[in-house]
């Protein structure tokens, strides 16, 4: 039996405007996050790393926003340059596996036939791993550490960009205008770069800022595995996993990092699929 279609509800002129004026501000939110980060050496109020109150002090206490923790570090000092620390290295990770992802897919569906064939097999072969288990394999074996992380996350985050942008070049390859550039002598290389780059250059880029949210959970969970960046250095997971056993008693300070990585993530994945709102009216 087939299904009858669900017709979909149009919407009104003040909810359209009230979800266009939604996105922009979560865009927006995610620009503040990154101003947040670049600018949190000069706002956040005490050293991260050294003791400056008493210890286990509550939210709201004189002097200290967030509180302290078991060491007397200042929460809000911690958590600002543990959000520093998860939202670049989230960036550094997604950029890379964009590059690298994006560079394998233009080859391949602009090239197609065999180099098509032999980077898509690579590229499957890497899908069909357990990334976060492979991640934390290669970090156990060269030892825990931000930049080994890095790494680690950076080797099994490409395919997948790798397939989208593949997808996006194959479907503008038998575009009239992409047609119209060969049959008027355009070189392989003028096509991929005047052509076929700029048009995958959108659905990247959304792929990409959705990604982030996934990035900073990844990296906040390594740490709280003890794989990631390491105490006294300030990282949101690290500090959620050194926190844990207050959690009975002091519940705010194992619970104020993790919290902060879920918001944080969840910013993410919503400023991202605004953009792709956005980008996707405009296209």
């Amino acid at each position: 039996m087939t299904a009858l279609a669900v017709p979909r509800r149009r919407l009104s002129p003040l909810q359209l405007e009230l979800h266009g004026r939604f996105n922009h501000a979560m865009v927006a939110l995610l620009a503040v996050v990154t101003v947040l980060v670049l600018v949190a050496p000069w706002i956040a109020p005490y050293d991260p790393v050294q003791p400056v109150g008493g210890l286990n002090l509550p939210p709201l206490s004189p002097g200290h926003l967030l509180g302290t923790d078991g060491v007397g570090r200042d929460a809000l000092s911690r958590t600002l340059f543990g959000i520093r620390t998860s939202w670049l290295s989230a960036l550094l990770v997604v950029i890379i596996g964009l590059l690298v992802g994006g560079a394998v897919g233009l080859v391949a569906g602009a090239t197609g036939r065999w180099v098509d064939g032999i980077l898509m097999r690579v590229t499957d072969l890497f899908l069909s791993l357990p990334g976060t288990l492979v991640a934390i394999a290669i970090v156990a074996a060269r030892g825990p550490g931000l930049a080994n992380t890095l790494i680690a996350i950076s080797i099994v985050w490409w395919p997948y960009y790798a397939r989208v942008v593949r997808g996006e070049v194959r479907a503008l390859a038998v575009r009239p205008h992409v047609e119209a550039a060969r049959l008027a002598g355009a070189g392989r290389i003028r096509v991929l770069l005047r052509h076929l780059l700029p048009g995958v250059l959108p659905t990247s880029v959304v792929a990409a800022s959705l990604d982030i949210g996934n990035a900073v959970l990844l990296l906040a969970g390594l740490s709280f595995l003890g794989l990631g960046q390491r105490e006294p250095a300030p990282e949101l997971g690290s500090d959620t996993a050194a926190a844990l056993p207050q959690l009975l008693g002091e519940w705010w300070v194992p619970v104020i990092p993790a919290a902060t990585a879920l918001l944080l993530s969840l910013a993410a994945n919503l400023g991202g699929d605004a953009l792709g709102k956005i980008l996707g009216e405009k296209s």
